[in-house]
């Protein structure tokens, strides 16, 4: 070996074990690489950011005393569809350029996914050997071209911002004073988010009754996070009517009712029900139908959402599995929900990948592999879709196709009330053939201590 490649050798060496050394700064070479990539991606995509656009329109009009309701912004004439407090959160757009917005916007949604992949995994307890940061990145890196993400982006959405805003109160310790409050925010700005709230109101009374047969108090963690959630959300009701009083009055009594205003409900991009069942009937008034779907699934992802909660440590990331639940009813039950509307699709194939880890089951490692697949495939776009509503003469493949989010919703709820019912069949304290001194005591949960 000569001198030459000795010292060849020698620097490869060192550089191999530098970066296996430093894996948070190869992370993080990684994910910037792929921001770049993204961001160079969607300026050569010309993405038109209209949502953006019409949220900084709605700012506008707060601002200057306008009907919020009336107004149309963009080509498109889009309306205003979110309650009036979102408007007064709008309103710093209007303090800069239409550029400089929608650049800050970008950075600020990369931003926000990060904080939505380490949310993600904190609820799940991971990394266990790497540093978090470095895995956080990572998976960020790959998680921005997955499709309800690459779109909230395309169109300046504010998915990622409400789903941090939840995640963050998930994550918080029990008994925290803040925990709740992101909720109400997000349920202020977008009402879907109010289901976690119903969440942690039955889990908590749930909670509370079986505490109260111990003969303890019957207050807990879950009841408490659902009364700071209700309360803020109020808060942004009651800031919204003192500023904005015509406009909150319209939403609450004629707006809040009008669902056909998000958009048409057989569009390919509304994954959930009413947009299955619009497709299948060939009908853009799919009736009561999905209505009574929407009861019945809303009442089911409930219950497994509260069962989750509820089975403690008997079920490894019960907080994930309920979250997610819950977010996936809501995603279901709701008239529209737009593609990227389902960004939940990241911590949901951040749990299975950790459940796969934590059984070593290739089962689990597949099904993992399947939903990340999915959600980046963008296999929705591939039907004829478009303002000629071609969603309304779809065939039985292409139906399937422009399904494929509420399909792998359904089959989640389904591994997850599995999952929660296996927790509950294998608790020891079920097992037990006589009786106690300890017996008697309440079982607790996590959020007990």
């Amino acid at each position: 070996m000569t001198a030459t490649q000795l010292t060849a050798d020698t620097r490869v060496l060192a550089a191999r074990t530098f970066i296996l050394r430093r894996p948070t700064l190869l992370a993080a070479a990684v994910c910037l690489a792929s921001f770049v990539g993204f961001w160079v991606a969607q300026r050569a995509s010309h993405v038109s950011m209209i949502d953006l656009m019409v949220y900084r329109a709605e700012g506008a009009t707060a601002r200057g005393g306008g009907d919020l309701y009336d107004m149309r912004a963009t080509y498109a004439k889009l309306p205003n569809t979110y309650p009036p407090f979102a408007a007064l959160l709008f309103m710093p757009l209007t303090w800069i350029g239409v550029g400089t917005m929608r650049a800050a916007a970008t950075l600020a949604n990369l931003g926000l996914l990060v904080a939505l992949v380490h949310l993600s995994l904190r609820l799940t307890g991971r990394p266990v050997k790497l540093p978090p940061a470095a895995v956080t990145l990572a998976v960020a890196s790959v998680a921005v071209w997955c499709e309800p993400v690459w779109t909230t982006l395309r169109y300046g959405q504010i998915n990622l911002l409400l789903a941090v805003l939840v995640l963050w109160d998930l994550t918080r310790r029990a008994g925290h004073r803040w925990a709740g409050f992101g909720t109400g925010i997000a349920a202020g700005v977008k009402l879907t988010p109010a289901l976690f709230a119903v969440l942690l109101a039955l889990a908590g009374v749930a909670l509370g009754w079986r505490r109260l047969r111990g003969g303890h108090n019957p207050w807990n963690p879950h009841l408490r996070r659902a009364a700071v959630a209700v309360m803020t959300f109020l808060g942004t009701v009651v800031m919204a009517a003192v500023v904005l009083p015509h406009d909150s009055r319209r939403f609450w009594t004629e707006m809040l009712f009008a669902a056909d205003r998000v958009g048409y409900g057989e569009d390919t991009a509304n994954q959930s029900l009413r947009g299955i069942f619009a497709r299948a009937l060939h009908t853009a008034d799919p009736g009561g139908g999905w209505l009574l779907a929407a009861a019945l699934v809303g009442c089911a992802g409930l219950a497994i959402s509260v069962a989750a909660l509820l089975a403690g440590d008997r079920l490894p990331y019960n907080v994930a599995w309920a979250a997610l639940s819950c977010a996936v009813t809501a995603l279901l039950v709701s008239p529209i929900s737009w593609s990227h509307h389902w960004v939940w699709g990241v911590p949901m194939v951040i749990l299975l990948g950790t459940e796969a880890l934590r059984r070593r089951d290739p089962l689990w490692g597949a099904g993992t592999v399947l939903a990340g697949g999915l959600f980046c495939s963008f296999m929705l776009w591939l039907v004829p879709h478009g303002a000629q509503r071609f969603e309304l003469g779809q065939n039985g493949g292409q139906m399937a196709l422009s399904a494929v989010y509420p399909v792998m919703g359904a089959a989640f709820l389904a591994v997850t009330g599995a999952v929660a019912f296996q927790a509950f069949r294998n608790d020891p304290r079920r097992r037990r053939s006589t009786p106690v001194a300890s017996s008697r005591r309440p079982v607790y949960d996590y959020a007990d201590r």
